[in-house]
């Protein structure tokens, strides 16, 4: 019995994509929980489907393949925000047209340039296929994107509940609010190559929202954050070695039961409360 459940630990490949977790999952949580505080849920989707045409612009002129992609994400999220604040459409109208935009500018650029880089790859992670490379990249984007976060956590927390607040105590509004983009853009390069662009979106918001359906505090928040993805990645990984599944989407069918937990979990409580048990 002990030797099954230890089983997958006998292969590099998924030893290694354990290691990718840990190093994916805090920085990708303590976003998640701006993103949500900020209502900037759809702007990490904006994001991560943009970033394409910059990874086959990069392939094309010999770059590393990340240079490409936080290229692109900068220019849509500083895109995204100018035209927002100096346009009357809506914010989340301007993501949905830009990132859709950049999303269909990347794929056309595929098939015309036919590039050999493997494009289900790119969209959906290959866990199990990354190398050393990877892991340090993951490694220092996640430890900057840790430490700009936690130093600067309480001028974030109140510049998303409260602009004009932040911006009457003093606070650099605009530079925390496009140093918010760029931190995003990083997180999105660093989970790349673990759970691909199109399900990086499922950790940069669902960690977020089940710590904010468990706690009250912000800070709370955050420590619940973390430590559920850390055991959503690890454990959609685990469980993708029996299944024989991708194993990002398996982390975010994971993370999403334990959203479903939460909320019947907080709505069971407020019908405790509004019965006066």
């Amino acid at each position: 019995m002990t030797e099954t459940l230890l089983h997958p630990f006998a292969f590099p490949f998924m030893d290694r994509a354990f290691l990718i977790c840990l190093l994916v999952a805090p920085p990708t949580a303590l976003l998640s929980c701006f993103l949500v505080l900020k209502g900037w849920a759809l702007m990490g989707d904006a994001v991560s489907h943009a970033v394409l045409p910059g990874i086959v612009l990069a392939y094309m002129l010999g770059l590393p393949l990340i240079v490409g992609a936080f290229a692109a994400g900068m220019v849509t999220s500083l895109a995204t925000g100018y035209l927002a604040e100096n346009s009357r459409v809506k914010q989340d109208t301007v993501m949905g047209v830009v990132f859709s935009g950049m999303f269909g500018l990347g794929i056309v650029m595929v098939v015309a340039i036919r590039t050999n880089v493997d494009l289900d790859h790119i969209l959906f992670g290959n866990m199990l296929g990354i190398g050393a490379a990877d892991l340090i990249n993951a490694g220092w984007i996640s430890a900057v994107v840790c430490v700009a976060l936690l130093v600067k956590w309480k001028d974030l927390m109140l510049h998303a509940f409260d602009p004009a607040q932040a911006r009457a105590s003093g606070l650099p509004v605009d530079l925390l609010h496009y140093g918010l983009l760029t931190i995003l853009s990083l997180t999105i390069v660093a989970t790349l190559s673990a759970t691909g662009l199109i399900l990086a979106v499922g950790l940069l918001i669902a960690p977020g929202a089940i710590a904010f359906l468990v706690v009250r505090s912000f800070g709370r928040m955050l420590i619940v954050a973390v430590a559920v993805n850390i055991a959503g990645m690890l454990l959609g990984t685990y469980a993708s070695f029996y299944l024989d599944s991708a194993p990002a989407a398996t982390i975010v069918l994971v993370l999403t039961a334990i959203f479903v937990a939460a909320f019947l979990r907080r709505v069971a409580i407020n019908k405790r409360r509004a019965a006066g048990v």
